[in-house]
Formats: C-alpha cells, sequence, structure tokens
C-alpha cells in the first residue's frame, strides 16, 4: 500500500503543477488579449509588446517525480501591426500609429488549448480520488 500511495501522491502532484502552468498560461493570454487594441501612451512610442508563456521541468524531490512550472514570460519579438491614422495622439512624424503585435485569433486558439489541458489536469486528480476513495473502501469491508 506504501508504494500505491505514492504513486496517488505523485499522480497528484504532477496533475495540481499542471494546473498551475496552464492558469498562469491562461493569464498571460487574458492579458494579451485586453491590450490587443491599446496603443502607446506617448506620440510614437511603443504600445504594448504580446507576451509568450514558457514551461519549464522541475524534479518534485520529495515524490521523485517531474514536475512542470511556467517558465519565464517572454517578449515576442515580431513586429507590431501600424495603421495610418494622423489625428490618433499616438501617432508619429509620419501618421502611423503602432498596434500591438497580438493577434486574437492566435491568443483565442491558445487559450482553448490551455482550458483543455487545464480540465485533463482536473479530470487525473479527480480519476486518482477516486481511486483513493474506492482504495480505502475496500480496506474498511
Amino acid at each position: 500500500m506504501a508504494n500505491d500511495s505514492s504513486d496517488f501522491a505523485r499522480s497528484m502532484a504532477i496533475a495540481t503543477s499542471g494546473l498551475r502552468a496552464q492558469a498562469g498560461r491562461m493569464r498571460v493570454i487574458s492579458e494579451n488579449i485586453a491590450n490587443a487594441d491599446s496603443t502607446s501612451q506617448s506620440a510614437g512610442g511603443d504600445p504594448y509588446r504580446r507576451k509568450v508563456p514558457t514551461f519549464s521541468s522541475a524534479l518534485d524531490r520529495t515524490l521523485d517525480a517531474q514536475v512542470v512550472t511556467l517558465g519565464r514570460i517572454k517578449p515576442d519579438q515580431s513586429n507590431f501591426r501600424t495603421k495610418y491614422e494622423p489625428n490618433n495622439p499616438a501617432a508619429d512624424a509620419t501618421g502611423n500609429v503602432k498596434y500591438p503585435n497580438v493577434n486574437s485569433v492566435v491568443e483565442m486558439t491558445d487559450m482553448r488549448d490551455a482550458q483543455r489541458s487545464y480540465e485533463a489536469n482536473l479530470n487525473i486528480i479527480s480519476a486518482t480520488r477516486r481511486m483513493i476513495q474506492r482504495t480505502l473502501d475496500i480496506l474498511k469491508s
């Protein structure tokens, strides 16, 4: 039983780390979506730059399990979108306004992927809890 309980704990720890990582990913994506149409506060300045979450693997030594963590949040170095809007306060000397390098379709696709991964980890936790409960029920009998 000791080995089974450590397997249950390992499964829970791995899935929980996935939940945390995907929740962090969803926060970054939400920030990107919220700033998709923002402009610079100053004329000719740069607007919000899209952020890209990364993941890293870490060893949980107490459980001897590889877990996932949200890694560095990196700026997307792709070009900003520009529009000719000479009357916009954020326009540069040539009348162009820079808009964030955020594509809402890409962000929504990433959000859907993050949600599915989150739900998959939640399902693992639920299944593990059911197995633990069944094991305890068998031991009581």
